[in-house]
């Protein structure tokens, strides 16, 4: 089977997913600088970004330590904001491939970010390269980023006080917009799971409106029915 990272159209995916990139290394310096400007040792972000690698659940989990927690109460935080990933997985299932160590691979890579970027795309083949090129380039980013972050530690001073976490949900709106004009099915849906979130946003921690968003799938299943009837 021909790689799907040695294709004509790997250069124009990485074009895009560049934007996207530079999003996450906007977020990774501030997470890996919040988390030793707070005190933790350099490698827990570090070692954290490796193995956990979900920046919401990265975020929470050092807030929870940071806070006076134990880390069984911050590995908690971060596996329930987690969870939307095992719908993720299951929208880019047969993007990963069949091999066992694609597959593994793979599931380590999903994230907002890499679903919407694949599931962007057009045909079968432009989604899997899509989602590769976007994945391995994003953790590579993510974690060269949280690194420099962890060493620059408190000489960044604010991260929030620049204003750029907003280029992070930006791009996401941008990926998912394609698909938004031209499904109404799909309208409906991501208006009533962005109500959802947007109702429960001011009494949930963080991370926990994007899962409780996945109601609005109800909505597709709904539609798919009625139109088979």
């Amino acid at each position: 089977m021909r790689s799907p990272l040695r294709t004509p159209m790997v250069l124009p995916l990485v074009r895009d997913a560049s934007l996207v990139w530079v999003a996450s290394g906007i977020v990774g310096i501030s997470f890996g600088a919040v988390a030793v400007a707070g005190g933790l040792p350099v490698w827990v972000p570090v070692v954290m970004s490796l193995v956990v690698y979900a920046g919401s659940a990265q975020f929470s989990a050092v807030g929870v330590l940071l806070a006076g927690s134990g880390p069984l109460a911050a590995a908690a935080t971060g596996l329930l904001l987690n969870t939307r990933t095992a719908a993720f997985s299951l929208a880019v299932a047969d993007v990963l491939g069949r091999g066992r160590l694609a597959r593994l691979l793979g599931a380590h890579l999903v994230t907002d970010e890499t679903v919407a970027f694949a599931l962007a795309q057009s045909d079968p083949e432009r989604r899997r390269t899509a989602f590769w090129v976007s994945g391995l380039g994003l953790f590579a980013v993510w974690n060269v980023s949280v690194l420099a972050g962890a060493l620059a530690g408190s000489a960044l001073g604010d991260t929030a006080a620049y204003g750029l976490d907003a280029a992070f949900p930006a791009v996401l709106a941008a990926l998912v917009l394609p698909a938004l004009r031209d499904d109404a099915r799909t309208r409906r849906c991501a208006l009533l799971g962005a109500c959802v979130a947007l109702l429960v946003t001011p009494l949930v921690p963080a991370g926990v409106p994007v899962l409780l968003a996945l109601a609005g799938l109800a909505l597709y299943g709904g539609g798919r029915k009625g139109a088979a009837a």
